[in-house]
């Protein structure tokens, strides 16, 4: 198993599990303006719009990735670009929108912050589960271009959901990785944006205060969580009508603001799990723990009072930030395991359906759509501050560069000019085997504890129907 620090083993122990499902009645608004000798006129230091203009744009660019007809690839991928690497005025928000009941705010990404896109903040390290050595934004672009061309981004002879692919590899790539590999990380250092010193010339808010707020954007929370049930924050990410929207509309005023009262990727996948195993053995509060130590850490710096952090503050800070950071990479890697078991089960019906020789459309589908999240959210997992070595390799080896197709072959490679090279795959009962292989990495490398769509059960019994024939190499 992964070690945690002892520190963080700790508090995950005391706080991830058994928290209740509303916390307090804390808000992450209103803390004052601490900087020394500030003569603006604003009152509160809180500022992460920035961070909420970028989950509009992954919203956004998702949306555009499904939406292709094969007609004009071209202008789709210029579209999808706008919203990834541009940082163009006059975008509109396209995800999310209003819907019934629940009135959305803003209508442009200008109208929460300017001049904002994704490729700058993705990570620009190798990516090394996908083909070519690609860095996190050119994987993207390859992604975006193939999206334009295939019909409503999906490519099903290769077996790709572009939509998920994109969506779920950004949330890690750009969201988890600025927060928990930056802001949470080095910018905790005593001589990285101090607190004793504004942001920037003018700025309402210190340095360690704006670093603080940017890693809460980006885990894309409503500010008033803590008053909420995991439930709540799950459904308004849903836009799930009146009730939903008395839930997000804190200030009353009839409008969900993106900037404030809105649930994204992130918090939406933490919710998720925690919703859907409350009140259960084996139940869980990833939402409110990551939240409740965001609060903990900015009170802390208003406490400090504009002044330099001590060595005994910093370390209380850390011990924030390690909180954050080891619940986001578990809900990571629930969302492995969830996805890995949603492809078992998918293969599981599409080898009844191909022995009846049935239509296996839909379900195919589906097997695309889930593979897709399982390999997207992989990506995702390897994209924090530390390096996970051999589980990444296991990780990658297992799930493969593209899901087992039903003529059992494989992409194993891309070419040179952007071509998919397809081989012989496993075979299918030993590629769902991989799928289990994958739940029980997530078990023992990450201590996931939901398990949703749970197939570890069957790994016995499908390994003794294999025999020899199971790889040994993933084992």
């Amino acid at each position: 198993m992964r070690k945690l620090p002892m520190l963080a083993t700790t508090i995950l122990a005391a706080f991830s599990i058994s928290a209740p499902a509303v916390a307090d009645d804390r808000v992450y608004a209103d803390f004052p303006v601490t900087v020394k000798g500030y003569t603006g006129s604003k009152t509160s230091s809180v500022s992460y719009s920035g961070q909420i203009a970028r989950q509009a744009l992954h919203d956004s660019l998702k949306k555009l990735a499904g939406s292709g007809d094969g007609s004009s690839p071209e202008d789709l991928k210029a579209r999808m670009l706008a919203y990834f690497s541009a940082s163009d005025a006059g975008r509109g928000i396209l995800a999310p929108t209003s819907k019934g009941d629940f009135v959305i705010a803003q209508s442009t990404i200008d109208e929460i912050s300017k001049k904002k896109n994704l490729a700058g903040k993705t990570t620009k390290a190798t990516i090394t589960g996908m083909p070519n050595n690609m860095t996190g934004p050119e994987l993207v672009e390859f992604w975006i271009g193939k999206a334009s061309e295939a019909k409503g981004g999906v490519d099903l002879a290769n077996g790709y959901d572009y939509a998920q692919l994109i969506s779920k590899f950004i949330m890690g790539a750009t969201f988890y990785n600025q927060a928990v590999d930056g802001y949470l990380d080095e910018y905790l250092g005593a001589d990285k944006k101090p607190n004793d010193k504004p942001y920037s010339d003018g700025a309402a808010y210190t340095g360690k205060e704006h670093a603080w707020d940017e890693a809460f954007g980006y885990f894309g929370t409503p500010a008033h969580t803590m008053r909420l049930t995991a439930k709540q924050v799950y459904d308004i990410n849903k836009r799930k009508g009146a009730e939903a929207l008395a839930a997000a509309d804190f200030n009353k005023d009839g409008k969900v603001d993106l900037k404030t009262e809105m649930t994204f990727g992130p918090a939406y996948y933490a919710a998720g799990f925690d919703a859907s195993v409350y009140d259960k053995g084996n139940a869980t509060s990833y939402l409110h723990t990551i939240t409740g130590a965001f609060l903990d850490g900015r009170q802390l710096l208003t406490d400090a009072n504009g002044e330099k952090l001590t060595d005994a503050q910093r370390a209380s800070l850390r011990k924030h930030a390690a909180v954050i950071s080891e619940n986001w990479e578990r809900v990571l890697a629930e969302a492995v395991f969830k996805y890995a078991g949603s492809v078992y089960k998918d293969m599981v019906k599409l080898q009844t359906i191909m022995e009846a020789n049935g239509d296996t459309t839909k379900v195919y589908g589906n097997y695309v759509k889930h593979w897709g999240e399982l390999k997207g959210f992989s990506l995702a997992l390897q994209t924090g501050k530390d390096n996970l070595g051999e589980t990444a390799t296991r990780l990658n080896r297992l799930i493969g560069y593209g899901p087992l197709l039903t003529n059992s072959s494989q992409v194993v490679d891309i070419d040179s000019k952007g071509n998919y090279v397809r081989d012989q795959g496993a075979a299918w009962g030993e590629y769902m085997l991989h799928m289990g292989k994958v739940q029980k990495l997530m078990i023992d490398e990450f201590d996931v504890t939901a398990r949703n769509n749970d197939v570890t059960g069957d790994l016995a019994d499908l390994a003794k129907a294999l025999g020899g024939s199971a790889s040994a190499e993933n084992d």
